[in-house]
């Protein structure tokens, strides 16, 4: 049997050239890029190289502004932690109510800290309303940290525009992006559309580099503290010895992601919404979630009501296809993931939400087989919900009463 992967806003497979691009600094060139001597000249070439590479990507211009990491996680922390240390004379700090943890976890650190964090909230198709934004802007506003690409729906964010009021209304709050999940698929340009960005941050196994790396780029001038210590590497903002196969790898990842991202972009579109039209068409009650809004070409979120993502995730593994779903219960929690719920999402679909991620090494076949398997699944896993009626296909008429609650308010 086949693996289908479609989980690839999780991580992704590797490309063949990254893997054939970082095998040297594996083998041959090993040396601590620190050294003085000889042979480690190559790998510190290569980290300046990368770097170059990175910042020619992503429009950075001069390429000391890249800063690598070991993930996006790392990442988010040093653009929130640091630039929160470095302006003590500022206490406010807005982002969304829809966040990788990596930012809304920090954002409830900078609280006990003494902070206070504005969460804006989304409408039922994930957009954040630009007006609830200005509102939010204060003398004091440090920082502004809202996410290009949401991880779970694709739905994405008027990056550009918000980091543009943002310069306008006071040109010392500091903006940062999480583009974790646009990178690559998404055009970036830090000196064009992004250039009123001063933090972006990403990493490098969503687009096809090993697990392990990341980077931040750090607009020059912006106060932004380190705090990792015990070594001059980075430029001083990040000590610890660099991981040279893996930097060299997400240079590579994202070089071959820009060249081919059009190419790319119609390809995964195309899937996508074939497999979207599909599943809509065959089965009834399910949404798709963030559908009102513009979204990543790969992502595909339903949500199908009266029955646990979880349940829907277990079957597809026993026919080889993996995909995640929008629920915690896998973290030992039983509520709908927290942009479901900041999304409304009726509470008999938010359980049942499933996310499709699509990459480049999908075929139509993959598609093919979802379609061919998921709506059966839906249909046998309903046939054991006291809330579906069986005869007819749909939700019985007292769904509602049974689940003691009225679903379209949850």
């Amino acid at each position: 049997m086949e693996l289908i992967y479609v989980d690839n806003n999780a991580t992704t497979r590797p490309a063949p050239q990254v893997f054939e691009a970082i095998k040297p600094y594996l083998t041959d060139l090993y040396f601590n890029p620190s050294s003085m001597y000889e042979p480690a000249r190559s790998p510190a070439h290569a980290i300046t190289r990368s770097r170059e590479t990175v910042a020619k990507c992503i429009g950075a211009g001069d390429a000391r502004q890249v800063l690598f990491t070991s993930c996006a996680t790392e990442s988010n922390n040093t653009a929130l932690l640091g630039t929160a240390q470095a302006n003590p004379g500022r206490r406010h700090v807005i982002t969304t109510v829809v966040e990788h943890p990596s930012v809304l976890e920090v954002c409830k650190e900078l609280e006990r800290r003494g902070l206070q964090v504005t969460y804006l909230s989304v409408d039922r198709h994930g957009n954040l309303d630009i007006t609830e934004f200005v509102k939010a802007l204060r003398p004091d506003t440090l920082l502004v940290s809202i996410m290009h690409a949401n991880n779970e729906t694709g739905v994405i964010f008027p990056v550009e525009q918000l980091s543009r009021i943002t310069k306008e209304t006071d040109p010392a709050i500091i903006f940062h992006t999480d583009a974790t999940q646009s990178m690559g698929k998404l055009p970036i340009d830090l000196q064009g559309d992004f250039q009123h960005v001063d933090l972006l941050s990403f990493s490098g196994h969503k687009l096809h580099a090993p697990k392990g790396v990341g980077a931040l780029f750090i607009r020059k001038g912006t106060p932004c503290r380190p705090w990792m210590f015990g070594g001059h590497q980075e430029g001083g903002r990040r000590a610890g010895t660099e991981n040279v196969a893996f930097i060299v790898g997400l240079a590579t990842a994202l070089d071959l992601a820009v060249s081919r991202r059009e190419e790319d972009h119609l390809y995964l579109r195309s899937l996508r919404d074939r497999l979207e039209s599909a599943l809509a068409e065959q089965i009834p009650a399910m949404q798709i979630n963030g559908q009102g809004a513009p979204r990543l070409p790969n992502t595909l979120n339903v949500a199908c009501h009266y029955i646990e993502g979880e349940s829907i995730l277990y079957r597809l593994d026993e026919h080889g296809i993996c995909a995640s779903s929008g629920s915690a219960c896998t973290s030992g929690s039983l509520d709908p993931s927290h942009v479901m719920l900041a999304m409304k999402v009726p509470f008999t679909a938010a359980h049942g939400s499933v996310r499709f991620s699509l990459s480049r090494y999908n075929t139509p076949q993959h598609v093919d087989r979802i379609i061919q398997v998921f709506p059966g699944i839906v249909a046998s896993l309903r046939k054991l919900s006291p809330y579906w009626d069986h005869e007819n296909d749909r939700p019985r008429k007292d769904a509602s009463t049974l689940l003691g609650q009225n679903p379209g308010t949850h």
